[in-house]
C-alpha cells in the first residue's frame, strides 16, 4: 500500500516560523541529479532540495549531466546562492543525459564517487528509466535513493502529476489556439502531434482544453478511418476548420491520421508536429509549486531513513511509492476525460 504523509511543523499555526525536521538517520550530505529528458520545473526541484537541506544543516552535492556525470565524477557543492533566480528557468542547471544507468561497472564507479564525497543519500529527478538507475544503486551498492517524478508525459504510476506536465500542456495548448485561427481562416484541417510516446495524458488535456474534434492516444488503438466521419460531420455542421490531436505514440502518428483525412474527404489537411518545444520554456506556477513541494519532501524522506521510493503527489498529499512500482504498474489516462473530449466535440 502506498504510504502517504505530509510533514508538518510541530506548531501548526500559520504564523509559525519553520522548525527543524527530525533527522534520525543522521544525514549530513546529500546529492541531487537530473536524468533523462528535461522537464520544466526541474530547477525548482533542485532549488527546493538545496534550500531545504541548507535550512536543516545538510550539505548538497550537485551531480552534472545525470548518471553519465555521476559515473565520471562530475560533482560539486551547491549552496543557496547557486540556485538563486532559477525557479523560473526551464531545462536543468545541472544538465542531463541519457545513459545506461544500470551498467554494472559504471554504477560501481558512480557509487564509489558518492562514497568518496561522503554522500548519505541521492535524489534523482527524472522518469522511469532514471528510477531504474536509482533502484540499481540502492539494491547493488546500498546507496539510499529518492526519486522525484520529472517528466512531461505524466506517465509515472503513483503520482497524480509529474514535474513539467502542466507546462507542456500549456505550451501545446498555446500552439493549438494559434493553429485553430489559421485553420478557420483557410477552412483547413490541422492534425497536431503532441508528445507522449506511451501515454496520452498531454493529448487528452490539450484536446479538451483546445476544443479538438478528435483525439488519438496510444491507450486506444481505434482505427484511424473513424476520423473521416468526424471531419465530414464537422463540415456538415458548418465548422470552417477542424483540430485533430494525436499523441506521438499513436500508431502511424499525425501523418497517418492526416493521410486518412485527405484520402477520405479530399479536404486540405496540414500536419504540425510540436515536438521538443513542449519540453522547454519557463515552468508555469503549478509546476513550480509541485516541484518545490516534492523537492522539500525528498530531503525529509532521506532524513527519516526512507529509500528506494518516489515522492509523489496524491490527493494533495505527499505519497511514498516504491520505485519499482513506477514502472511495474500502469498509470492509465482518465477515461472520464476521454469521454468528455468526445462529448464536447459535437
Amino acid at each position: 500500500m502506498t504510504d502517504q504523509h505530509t510533514p508538518a511543523a510541530p506548531n501548526d499555526a500559520l504564523t509559525a516560523e519553520p522548525t527543524r525536521h527530525p533527522n534520525p538517520s543522521g544525514v549530513r550530505r546529500i546529492a541531487v541529479l537530473t536524468s533523462g529528458g528535461d522537464a520544466p520545473g526541474m530547477n525548482a526541484a533542485i532549488r527546493a532540495v538545496v534550500r531545504t537541506a541548507t535550512f536543516e544543516g545538510i550539505e548538497v552535492v550537485g551531480v552534472r549531466r545525470g548518471f553519465s556525470g555521476l559515473h565520471r565524477g562530475e560533482l560539486q557543492i551547491l549552496g543557496p546562492r547557486d540556485v538563486a533566480n532559477t525557479i523560473q528557468r526551464g531545462g536543468t542547471i545541472l544538465l542531463t543525459a541519457r545513459s545506461h544507468t544500470g551498467a554494472p561497472r559504471k554504477a560501481a564507479r558512480g557509487a564509489q564517487h558518492l562514497r568518496d564525497w561522503n554522500v548519505d543519500g541521492l535524489i534523482v529527478i527524472g522518469g522511469d528509466g532514471s528510477f531504474h538507475g536509482a533502484h540499481y544503486l540502492q539494491q547493488e551498492h546500498g546507496i539510499p535513493v529518492i526519486g522525484l517524478p520529472g517528466t512531461i508525459d505524466n506517465d509515472l504510476y503513483g503520482t497524480d502529476h509529474t514535474i513539467g506536465y502542466f507546462t507542456a500542456v500549456e505550451t501545446a495548448l498555446d500552439a493549438v489556439d494559434k493553429l485553430r485561427d489559421t485553420g478557420a481562416s483557410h477552412e483547413r484541417i490541422f492534425v497536431i502531434e503532441v508528445m507522449g510516446r506511451h501515454a496520452g495524458h498531454i493529448a487528452l488535456d490539450v484536446a479538451v482544453a483546445g476544443g479538438a474534434e478528435e483525439v488519438f492516444i496510444p491507450e486506444d488503438a481505434k482505427d484511424v478511418s473513424c476520423v473521416v466521419d468526424v471531419v465530414k460531420q464537422s463540415v456538415a455542421k458548418g465548422k470552417t476548420g477542424s483540430i485533430i490531436i494525436v499523441a506521438e505514440g499513436y500508431p502511424g502518428g499525425a501523418q497517418g491520421v492526416a493521410d486518412a483525412i485527405q484520402a477520405g474527404t479530399g479536404m486540405e489537411t496540414r500536419v504540425s508536429i510540436l515536438g521538443h518545444i513542449q519540453r522547454g520554456g519557463s515552468p508555469v506556477s503549478s509546476d513550480r509549486v509541485l516541484a518545490s513541494r516534492l523537492g522539500e519532501a525528498s530531503v525529509y524522506a532521506l532524513m527519516e531513513g526512507r529509500s528506494d521510493v518516489m515522492i509523489g503527489r496524491q490527493n494533495h498529499g505527499i505519497a511514498y511509492v516504491p520505485l519499482s512500482d513506477t514502472w511495474e504498474k500502469r498509470k492509465d489516462v482518465s477515461r472520464d476525460l476521454y469521454r468528455c473530449a468526445k462529448t464536447l466535440s459535437i
